[in-house]
C-alpha cells in the first residue's frame, strides 16, 4: 500500500536494561555445542532486572520519544503497545503507559499481539491514523522481557528491551513513510499454549518457511509497488532473532552487509522480540542524514512481516541529540552471573514452608 508523504517520525526512544549476561556462560551451563553458539553470532544479551518489565521499559522509551519530538502529551490521540510478555494477563499495558505519560484520556488505546511483529503493527496503524488525519500524533511502542524455557536453545538469545516512535504529520517529521506492505500467513513456527509459562518453537522451521519467506515476500512487493531497488536504500533493518538471519535475508534480497550492519544490534543485546528491529531502526536514525532512504522490516511468528520505506529529512541530527542514543545505551552495562540472571527473571520459584 502506498502511503504517501503525509506521515512520519517526530520522535523516538529506546530502553535497554543495564544488566548483561554472556551467552557463552548460558551455553556452558546447559552444555550447548560451541558451534551452535558461534553460529548465532550473539556475544551477550540484556537482562531485565527484578523491578523492570515491559511496561516500565516501554514507558521510558515512550517518554524519550515524546521529549525528542517536543510534543505536548495532551496532543497524542492514540497509543499502541506491542508485546508478547505483558505483566498482566488481563489488563492493558497501553493504559498504564498512557496515564503515566500524561497523555490525554480522550485517545485510542490498545495492546497489540502478533509475536515479534506487534510493534510493527503499531507503526502501521499509527501511520494510517496520521495519514487519514484521524489524530494528530500516535505513539507506537514495542517492548518485551523475552521469555525462554531454561535450557532451551531460545534462552541463548531471548532478551529484554523497548523502543517507541512518535508518529505525526509530515511537516513536523524528520523521516517520512513513503510506503508499507504487510504479508501474513498461518505458519505455526512459534507458539505458547494457554497456561504454558514458556513458548515452544519449530526449531529450523522458524527460519524457512517462516522468517525468510515472509520478509522476502513483503520486501519484494514493497519494491515493486514503489518502483525501487536495493541500490535506492542507504540502510536496511530486518527483524533480528539472532545475529545471522538479518545478514542472510539481506543477501537473499541483494542488500550487502554494509547496509545491514549499522542497524544490527542483536549481537550486543540479544533478541528483544517486539523491540528488535525497532531498536536497530532507532540506531540507524541516529546516524542517518537528510535524503537517506531506509528499509525497515519487522517479522512476527505465526506469521507476518511489515516492510516500510522511510526517507530521512533535514533536522534528524538535532532531534537525535535530545535523548540518549542507542550506542550510549549499548555501552551502559554491567555483567551478571547466571544465578543473578535467573533471580532477576524469576526462573527459580521460591516456596515458603511452615
Amino acid at each position: 500500500m502506498k502511503l504517501g508523504m503525509d506521515a512520519g517520525i517526530v520522535g523516538w526512544g529506546v530502553y535497554i536494561p543495564r544488566k548483561r549476561i554472556k551467552v557463552k556462560e548460558i551455553a556452558e551451563l546447559w552444555g550447548f555445542d560451541t558451534g551452535l553458539v558461534s553460529s548465532l553470532r550473539i556475544e551477550e544479551k540484556s537482562v531485565a532486572d527484578i523491578d523492570e518489565d515491559s511496561v516500565t521499559m516501554g514507558w521510558y522509551a515512550a517518554k524519550v520519544a515524546i521529549d525528542r519530538g517536543e510534543v505536548n502529551p495532551n496532543e497524542i490521540g492514540a497509543i499502541f503497545f506491542g508485546t508478547e510478555s505483558k505483566p498482566y494477563a488481563v489488563k492493558p499495558s497501553a493504559t498504564i503507559v498512557g496515564d503515566a505519560l500524561g497523555i490525554s484520556r480522550r485517545k485510542l488505546s490498545s495492546d497489540l499481539e502478533f509475536a515479534c511483529r506487534a510493534g510493527g503493527e503499531g507503526l502501521r496503524i499509527s501511520v494510517s491514523l496520521i495519514s487519514s488525519k484521524a489524530v494528530k500524533y500516535s505513539l507506537a511502542i514495542g517492548s518485551d522481557t523475552a521469555q525462554a524455557n531454561p535450557g532451551d536453545v531460545l534462552e541463548l538469545t531471548a532478551s529484554s528491551g523497548a523502543a517507541a516512535f512518535l508518529i505525526g504529520p509530515e511537516r513536523e517529521a524528520i523521516a517520512v513513510f513513503e510506503g508499507a506492505v504487510t504479508y501474513v500467513t498461518d505458519t505455526p513456527d512459534f507458539w505458547r499454549r494457554d497456561c504454558s509459562r514458556y513458548p515452544s518453537h519449530g526449531e529450523i522451521f522458524t527460519g524457512e518457511p517462516a522468517y525468510f519467506d515472509h520478509i522476502v515476500n513483503s520486501v519484494n512487493i514493497l519494491l515493486t509497488d514503489l518502483g525501487l531497488k536495493e541500490s535506492d536504500f542507504k540502510y536496511a533493518i530486518f527483524h533480528q532473532p539472532n545475529g545471522k538471519f538479518p545478514l542472510q535475508v539481506g543477501k537473499l534480497l541483494g542488500f550487502p552487509k554494509e547496509k545491514v550492519l549499522p542497524g544490527l544490534v542483536t549481537p550486543m543485546i540479544g533478541n528483544t522480540y517486539n523491540a528488535s528491529a525497532l531498536i536497530g531502526f532507532a540506531r540507524v536514525l541516529e546516524q542517518a542524514r537528510a535524503g537517506d532512504r531506509i528499509l525497515l522490516v519487522t517479522f512476527g511468528s505465526g506469521a507476518g512481516s511489515d516492510a516500510f520505506s522511510i526517507v530521512v529529512k533535514e533536522g534528524v541530527e538535532q532531534v537525535a541529540s535530545r535523548g540518549p542514543t542507542v550506542n550510549e545505551l549499548l555501552e551502559r552495562k554491567v555483567y551478571v552471573s547466571y544465578s543473578s540472571y535467573a533471580k532477576s527473571r524469576r526462573l527459580i520459584e521460591r516456596s515458603i514452608g511452615w
